[in-house]
């Protein structure tokens, strides 16, 4: 411990911390009933926005990526030079191979998808037509309002203040930060992918080592409520949601628990992106309490915080980002997924270990519910649509428990992931997807069989 002189503050610091952070919390942490669903007020303004705007948004998201994968191509063989002077600018065109090739291959994929043209199997409604006209046209304005209003949740000193304040849990159960509970949280009341993106943010910025970023994301981006509630329904089993809900929290705890302890996530090295890490913040100095020095800091970051217009430009970069980082990979990982999914048997032979595992655990039709257990790899949604014609109701209640507990899909949170700088590639996602479902398996199991 470092000892420290405690400063004064006026009442204009603390409310330079308070005020934009209570309405961080109000926008990304209050759940509000919309359309007879509680969800967080920033999913309510996308989903808004996404109805108005409806008929146009395939336009755009196509015209997005296909300009996305041109300016790439661009600066691949010409660097201009209005590019090579521009950081902001550089960042988000300059990439290596793999990702240059993903971006081409996103292009491809969505105007295949947009004019339905090309093979069938590539634009269909169950492939590259569900991600243009279902889950892009979400994450379109998803992403504009999580990324440009997440600086009152970063810039602020939320994270600060309650970084230092549960620090003394997060350290010993997790191995992380404090202020990873607000990415854990923003998750599970809003979106698993507005919790990947807060995640990168402070990977960029610094706050997490490459370790934590990587357990952080798939680890803690958890499944929203409001999803769970959709993926029980579908297996008609909406009546038991507590039971449900209460299982899948606490296999998802213990999997926090196990996972990050085994490879590839303990492999990870505890190094910075950035030269200059904040791992110093946590330090409790002498004279402090962990409320009084999370009160210190937040303040302090508060007060060097940037100004309207800072905070506007801030915002649109992060948009600019993840429009531009993500959403192609998405679109090639997430046709690539469904293709698979949808018109071969790989997640099925995949799946065909889990059938003695599955025997193991006393589940009825264990041949049927091995092929979901995979599945979910490719879409989070697939297990409970393949699994809902299933006569058991204890067998459905295992896949659709399962199914949310795995957290990783490559249509969606595996995608987001791929498309940011945390450095997990689609080889260990697989691998710590099958890591989840193996430790939160037996625990949905045992709940079950209490339960049917």
């Amino acid at each position: 411990m470092s000892d420290k002189t405690k400063k004064k503050y006026s009442g204009a610091d603390y409310t330079r911390f308070m005020l934009p952070s209570l309405i961080g919390i109000m926008l990304f942490m209050i759940p509000l009933k919309f359309q007879g669903e509680y969800t967080i007020p920033v999913a309510i303004l996308s989903k808004s926005v996404a109805s108005i705007l409806e008929p146009a948004l395939p336009t755009i998201i196509t015209l997005l990526i296909t300009f996305t994968g041109i300016m790439t191509i661009i600066y691949k063989v010409a660097k201009p030079s209005f590019i090579e002077k521009s950081k902001n600018l550089k960042g988000l065109f300059n990439v290596n191979i793999f990702w240059f090739i993903v971006r081409i291959v996103g292009m491809i994929f969505v105007i295949l998808a947009y004019f339905e043209i090309g093979p069938e199997w590539i634009w269909n409604e169950n492939t590259g037509g569900l991600l243009l006209h279902g889950l892009l046209t979400t994450l379109l304005t998803i992403f504009f309002f999580a990324a440009f209003l997440l600086p009152l949740l970063l810039d602020f000193g939320l994270l600060e203040f309650v970084g230092a304040m549960l620090t003394p849990v997060m350290r010993p159960i997790f191995k992380l930060p404090g202020r990873s509970s607000i990415d854990c949280i923003t998750s599970w009341l809003g979106d698993g992918t507005i919790g990947v993106l807060l995640t990168n943010n402070q990977y960029e910025e610094g706050y997490y080592t490459t370790r934590e970023a990587s357990v952080i994301a798939t680890t803690f981006s958890a499944v929203s409520i409001t999803f769970a509630l959709v993926v029980l329904a579908e297996v008609g089993l909406e009546q038991h949601f507590v039971p449900y809900y209460l299982a899948v929290t606490f296999a998802g705890v213990v999997a926090a628990i196990i996972v990050p302890r085994i490879p590839p996530l303990s492999w990870k090295k505890d190094d910075y992106l950035t030269d200059t890490s904040r791992d110093n913040m946590e330090n409790l100095p002498v004279g402090y309490t962990p409320f009084t020095w999370g009160l210190d800091q937040a303040i302090e970051k508060a007060k060097n915080s940037t100004d309207v217009s800072g905070f506007i430009k801030g915002g649109l970069h992060n948009v600019l980002e993840m429009w531009v980082g993500v959403m192609p990979v998405i679109m090639a990982f997430g046709t690539i997924a469904t293709i698979l999914a949808e018109f071969t048997s790989v997640f099925t032979w995949l799946g065909m270990p889990f059938i003695p595992i599955l025997k193991l655990l006393n589940i009825p039709f264990a041949v049927e519910a091995s092929q979901t257990m995979i599945i979910g790899f490719a879409d989070m949604f697939l297990p409970s649509v393949i699994g809902a014609s299933i006569e058991s109701e204890l067998t459905r209640f295992v896949i659709a428990g399962t199914s949310v507990t795995q957290l990783i899909y490559l249509s969606e949170v595996g995608a987001v992931i791929l498309g940011s700088k945390i450095p997990v590639n689609v080889g260990e996602l697989f691998i710590i997807f099958i890591e989840r479902t193996l430790v939160t398996l037996p625990i949905i199991a045992i709940v079950g069989h209490l339960l049917f």
